[in-house]
Parts: C-alpha cells; structure tokens; sequence
C-alpha cells in the first residue's frame, strides 16, 4: 500500500494560508453569478460555491466532514451571507444536482467506470518500467487530469497499481524462468540451503558486498568473481527482457528477505528474485575490478610520463 503522503493526490492541507484560501477558494464575480442564476436560497448558493471551489483543488468532491471549516467561512464571507448560513441544510438529492452541475460547468467527466480504465491503461504502461508504487499513482493522477476525469478515491487508485504492478511483475519473472534450464534453476536454488555449522548461506553471501579490487586484494576479489560466474554466468541472458530497474527492485527485493524467508515465496518468483542478486552482485563485482585496473594503469601512465620529462 502507498503513502498517500507520498503521491500527488490531491487533499486539503491540514492549516489552510490566509494566501491559499484567497487564491485557490475565492469565486469570481463570474462564477458567483453562475451559482445566484441556478439556486433560489442562501444555503443552495453556499453549497453550488463551496462544492465548485474544492473541485477545482481537488479534482473531486470530498465529503462535507472533510471541508474544512476556514474553507466554508471563508466561502460564506465571500458570497455575504449571514454567518448561520450551512450546506448541511441543503437535502442530499439536491446536493447531488448542484454536483452536477458544476461537473457540467468544470467539463468533468462523472464516469468513474472510465475513470478506472484510463487509470489502469497508464498504470499498466509505467508498471512495464517503473515499480515504485507511489510514482505509478502519480503517473494515473495525470492522466485521469489530462481526460479531464473526476478523480477516483485514493484507496481505489491504490488498490489498481498494486494489482496491476503484481501481474506486470509476475509476468516478467514467467519470462525470465522460462529461460532458465533445470540444473541452472538447481544450482540458484541451492543457495538458499543453510550450512548447519556455519549456519550462513550462499544467499547470505550474495548479499555481502563483494571485497574492494585492490591489488593486494585481486586474487580473493577473482575467485568471488569466479564463484558468482559458477553459479550462474548466463544471468544476462535470463534477464534480457527485464528492465534494469526492475532487476534493481528484484535484487534489493531478495536482499531484504533471508534465506527462510526466500524459502516461504512462490517458487518462480523465488528463483528470479535470487538471479537478479546474482546478477547484481556479478556487474558491482567486475565494476569494480574494472575500476581498479584503470587506475591502475592511469597511475602507471603517470608515472611513465613523469619518468620521460625528467629525463629530457
């Protein structure tokens, strides 16, 4: 489940500025014109107002319990009416007209059917790159924005990127299971089994970092480089269709869980999730190396130089 603190969704802030309610909740003269033509009594006017007003926020209509009560005053100061003047007298069937309305004045879309489709569409889209719950809400607020859609309820957008992600994710792990040989899936199954006297796994092992590739350090850093290669060399090919960043998010997906925990996931799932630590650990291990022999030889071409001028 995402945050909802950590996405765009729109809400009412918690202390509303003196600055915010003049520029987001202030009707203009025309808008206040619109809202005296279509209603008959203060309470009708308040509420056609306040309900245009937050939409135009929030992009949906919120319940009257969540307006707060600095937005209403302020809404009711604006139109001049007496300060009894209160939308709960307005009934709930005309509550639903002045909705309406301003849907029609806004040109909002109400159909929340459609809503979820566009939602899903966008969802599905970013989720083949993307997994980070929170930016594929963000992802469907903009377009739902962009169709001019009235916004679904947060745990609704919520609940589609977590079953969408699920699917997407699942299907790239189908994927990269299939290009998997028996002994292959064998052999990186094997690292989940745990020494009983050592009480460590191979799991355990690659989620350690790999020992810095430095000179005196070169045989031990060749030899883990040739033990992750021995497991499993071919884990380019496996992953081939898998975004980097969803390999990135299997791999630190299976490093936070142990090898018992490993155990307890569903067996696809399971063994892609220790190839993609695998294959994390095989490119930070011969990053590394590769880094080390270009300073190596960057140090030695200065010394070279430095050895040539002072001979001239």
């Amino acid at each position: 489940m995402a945050s909802i603190d950590r996405t765009a969704y729109p809400r009412f802030k918690r202390n509303i500025s003196v600055r915010e309610l003049r520029e987001a909740y202030t009707p203009s003269l025309e808008e206040m014109d619109w809202a005296r033509r279509l209603t008959g009594t203060a309470e009708a006017l308040l509420s056609v107002v306040l309900w245009l007003k937050c939409c135009q926020r929030l992009g949906y209509f919120p319940k009257l319990d969540q307006i707060p009560v600095t937005v209403i005053e302020h809404v009711r100061q604006e139109l001049g009416l007496h300060e009894a003047t209160a939308v709960a007298c307005v009934p709930e069937r005309t509550t639903r007209n002045h909705k309406s309305l301003v849907r029609h004045q806004l040109g909002l879309s109400a159909d929340q059917g459609a809503a979820r489709k566009f939602a899903c569409e966008a969802i599905r889209a970013a989720s083949q790159t993307k997994d980070n719950p929170a930016d594929l809400i963000n992802i469907a607020l903009e377009e739902l924005v962009k169709t001019s859609c009235e916004l679904p309820a947060f745990s609704t957008l919520d609940r589609l990127a977590g079953e969408i992600r699920a699917h997407v994710n699942q299907d790239f792990q189908h994927a990269a299971h299939g290009l998997m040989t028996a002994e292959e899936q064998g052999r990186l199954l094997g690292l989940l089994r745990v020494d009983p006297l050592t009480r460590r796994s191979g799991h355990d092992q690659l989620k350690q970092i790999a020992p810095r590739a430095t000179v005196s350090r070169l045989r031990r850093h060749l030899d883990h480089l040739a033990w992750l290669d021995g497991i499993g060399g071919g884990t380019g090919t496996w992953l081939k269709d898998s975004p980097a960043s969803k390999i990135e998010h299997f791999a630190g997906e299976a490093a936070a869980l142990d090898a018992a925990e490993m155990a307890d996931t569903g067996p696809v799932k399971r063994v892609v999730l220790e190839a993609c630590l695998l294959h994390r650990a095989r490119v930070r291990a011969r990053d590394d190396l590769v880094t080390m022999l270009c300073k190596r030889s960057s140090r030695r071409a200065l010394t070279a130089g430095c050895w040539t001028r002072w001979r001239w």
